[in-house]
């Protein structure tokens, strides 16, 4: 019987194909913050036009990063050998959707210059080239994704248990969060004048949700990958 849990001859030992698994979870976690950051903003109708369409442009790019990511995640953990090529298309899309971002910012009248915000903007994309160039083809990555049962992974399974890890993930998240910005309101005596106590534990909340629904739908994915791994021992 083999495993696919042998490790393919000719690994590298540098570890720098790992380099954009990590950035991978990283940028996922910056489209959770800016989800949460985002959130409170959308029924605020004093904002112009221009600065709403950034706003439902940057929770729906999210979003989509957010989904696409656990999907990309999951070829990761069963060292598929599709997931240089899928990673690539992936962040060859999130670095065009930084300059278009970036672009809309500085075209925009309605928007400041920043240079923190480019200087930000140019780091991303940096990285992003970077993780594509360790991904190339003859750099090695062949070797560490070149599993042949993980030609196919179960697309289906993995999407059904990263829902399902997003539905309970989300509900503890939000759950805790929630009880956690109550006790911190507590506890540094926050005024309830107009709600202020009640917001707060509110937002607490949400960010928990978020960080839940991402932690959820990532152990989900591991989960059933790990599981689907063992079984082929």
């Amino acid at each position: 019987m083999t495993s696919i849990d042998q490790e393919p001859a000719g690994r590298p030992d540098s570890g720098l194909t790992l380099i954009p698994v990590a950035w991978l979870i990283v940028v996922m976690g910056l489209s959770a913050y800016g989800l949460i950051s985002s959130w409170r903003l959308i029924g605020d109708f004093n904002l112009p036009e221009s600065v709403f369409f950034l706003i439902y442009g940057g929770l729906a790019g999210g979003l989509v990063t957010i989904l696409w990511g656990l999907y990309l995640l999951s070829l990761a953990f069963n060292r598929s050998a599709r997931f240089p090529r899928h990673y690539t298309i992936w962040q060859v899309t999130i670095i065009l959707w930084l300059i278009v971002r970036q672009a809309y910012t500085l075209l925009v009248p309605d928007f400041v210059f920043s240079a923190e915000a480019l200087g930000f903007t140019a780091a991303e994309i940096a990285i992003g080239m970077l993780c594509i160039y360790l991904l190339r083809r003859g750099a090695g990555a062949e070797a560490v994704y070149a599993n042949p049962e993980t030609e196919r992974p179960p697309l289906l399974v993995s999407l059904l248990a990263a829902l399902l890890g997003i539905i309970l993930g989300g509900a503890i998240g939000a759950c805790a969060g929630f009880f956690a910005g109550s006790l911190i309101a507590d506890a540094t005596h926050m005024s309830c004048f107009e709600g202020a106590c009640g917001f707060f534990a509110a937002f607490i909340g949400l960010a928990g949700l978020i960080v839940g629904a991402i932690a959820g739908g990532i152990f989900a994915i591991w989960r059933v990958n790990r599981r689907k791994t063992a079984k082929t021992v």
